[in-house]
């Protein structure tokens, strides 16, 4: 099986699978959420990930097709009850949708308001500059996936709404924007996943970017689920070689090139097609790192992330990130609290070996910046939460260590407060950005 077959909500009655293992009214209520939230999957996930026995508690299942509870009773019920009424009303259902999808927070940590750079008095939509070394870049055709993930932060880019998606074919604008800005070292390509574009269309955004003599760019990095969740993109595609050899274009080349992969669950690695496919791309001269947050239903639980991280390091990868999903889209079904995911990171941790505990976590992509939490120590009779950040939009802030009043429940840096009588938190009381 190499060729690529996608389903979205409008082909889903032909997955087999579906008619099989699912119910009319589960099918019912996927396409209800499927209408607010973004539905794609593929005929490797179906056939090769998923234990459809298992359905609906199989944690690819749950990662890749919406459940009820993903949206609150009332959104759930208001989108279920126009689907009943007018299901051919398209103009009707897309506006009960848009005003679920406005409500569910749909570019958190300041993506819009503060990430995207002013440059000759334009907005760059295509650009984020968070971190002082690392821009992101949206490239134009590889705004879609080969799968979608439920939990996805960047669900916005796929559902069609004014004004939410990022993206950019004006690579010379980047390049402009790179030698004014000496200090960047990384660029990230990311989406979407900029691996659903062909390898013509990868070599167009990347090429300028070896061809530029901007020295001072000495990473590339391509952030994407194509290795969980398509594997033969370097396999039996029929650019799969093309491919392979832009990745070598690259490292020959003197840059880095950081395959930042996602894989959320060690079933991803498990199959023939993904450890042929890692192998295809280490043997260019890439570096794999991997990330996932850690979420309820799907990898929250010890034996899950020892398993992963092992396999990951025997099959050459590098355990990078165990993120907290996002607070946007359906972080509330998939929510694991801070102190329940550091609990389980650090006996995750305590089982691997040490070229396995590379990884780093649990860790919140916030407003101000990535935050770990380090641990719950008991200070002057005290019991509180020990947080440090790794990356801040001020770059002042990467390595502070600041505390937080012990909360069990919380599941995001909003809901903390600091510790030992503090009014507020130090990063809230200065300028946020380097920009």
């Amino acid at each position: 099986m190499t060729k690529y077959q996608s389903y979205t909500i409008n082909t889903i009655h032909k997955i087999p699978q579906v008619q099989q293992y699912l119910s009319e009214a589960q099918q019912f209520k996927l396409k209800v959420v499927a209408h607010v939230l973004p539905f794609k999957v593929n005929n490797y996930v179906i056939d090769q990930l998923i234990d459809w026995s298992k359905v609906p508690n199989d944690p690819i299942y749950q990662l890749t097709f919406p459940q009820e509870e993903m949206l609150s009773e009332a959104d759930f019920e208001k989108m279920a009850i126009v689907l009943q009424q007018s299901p051919k009303d398209k103009v009707l259902i897309q506006a009960v949708a848009n005003d679920i999808r406005n409500r569910l927070n749909p570019h958190p940590a300041g993506q819009k308001e503060h990430n995207i750079p002013l440059f000759e008095g334009e907005k760059l939509s295509g650009i984020q500059h968070k971190y002082r070394e690392t821009l992101l870049f949206f490239p134009n055709h590889g705004q879609t996936c080969h799968a979608y993930c439920t939990f996805c932060f960047r669900w916005p880019q796929f559902v069609g709404m004014e004004g939410m998606k990022f993206a950019s074919k004006e690579i010379e604008v980047l390049l402009k924007y790179l030698q004014q800005h000496p200090l960047v070292s990384d660029v990230l390509f990311t989406g979407g996943d900029p691996m659903i574009m062909s390898a013509l269309k990868l070599r167009y955004y990347i090429e300028p970017l070896l061809d530029s003599g901007l020295p001072q760019v000495q990473n590339i990095r391509i952030g994407s689920k194509v290795l969980g969740f398509w594997p033969y993109k370097f396999l039996s595609d029929s650019d799969a070689l093309d491919t392979l050899a832009l990745f070598k274009s690259v490292t020959d080349s003197g840059k880095h090139l950081a395959f930042m992969a996602h894989f959320s669950h060690p079933k991803e690695l498990e199959t023939e097609a993904a450890q042929a496919a890692i192998a295809k791309v280490r043997s260019t001269g890439a570096e794999i790192r991997s990330q996932s947050p850690i979420m309820r239903g799907v990898n929250d639980d010890v034996d899950t992330w020892a398993k992963m991280w092992t396999l990951q390091v025997k099959l050459g990868c590098i355990p990078y990130y165990m993120f907290i999903a996002r607070d946007t889209g359906a972080q509330d079904y998939f929510a694991v609290p801070l102190v329940e995911a550091l609990e389980i990171f650090q006996a995750a941790y305590r089982k691997v070996s040490g070229i396995a505990r590379s990884v780093r976590g649990p860790v919140m992509s916030t407003f101000y910046g990535k935050i770990m939490v380090m641990g719950c120590p008991i200070i002057n009779g005290q019991k509180v939460m020990a947080l440090q950040f790794l990356q801040g939009r001020n770059p002042e802030w990467a390595g502070e260590i600041f505390f937080a009043i012990y909360d069990p429940e919380a599941i995001w840096l909003d809901e903390l407060r600091p510790a030992f009588g503090a009014a507020h938190f130090f990063f809230e009381q200065h300028e946020p950005s380097f920009l």
